[in-house]
């Protein structure tokens, strides 16, 4: 199938399906005249990218566990999935924790913003009691 085909039956823009071969996700035959021809598995193949793209693997990462995904979901036969994965997850609990760090520092620089705006009313309002 062509690649405006597998884009159709995906959902996923083409664009996007010439990054995923960029980055050796989906390979494509090319005909005599360069258009990519994909093989019937590929719209199973590219719902799994899109998989374990959502579960915040890097291209890296899924390059890696894609041939472990054969044959149905989840990751059978490879014995480095596992380590993979968690390499992954500690990926993504690193930047949860960095995310957390961050939040609270927006708050702390809202909450100083919102006891700096009641001390100016504050003000403002004695000033005109004065008056």
């Amino acid at each position: 199938m062509r690649i405006g085909e597998l884009s159709r039956r995906t959902g996923v823009s083409t664009r996007l399906l010439r990054y995923y071969e960029e980055q050796g996700l989906l390979a494509a035959e090319r005909d005599a005249n360069g258009y990519r021809r994909y093989c019937a598995q590929a719209p199973e193949k590219v719902t799994r990218i899109r998989e374990l793209l959502s579960g915040g693997l890097t291209t890296e990462a899924i390059r890696d566990l894609l041939p472990c995904t054969q044959g149905g979901p989840g990751l059978l036969g490879c014995s480095h999935s596992e380590s993979i994965l968690q390499q992954q997850l500690d990926r993504l609990e690193a930047e949860m924790e960095q995310l957390r760090r961050r939040r609270d520092a927006l708050l702390k620089v809202r909450e100083a913003s919102e006891a700096r705006r009641r001390a100016d009313e504050s003000l403002a309002r004695l000033a005109l009691r004065a008056s």
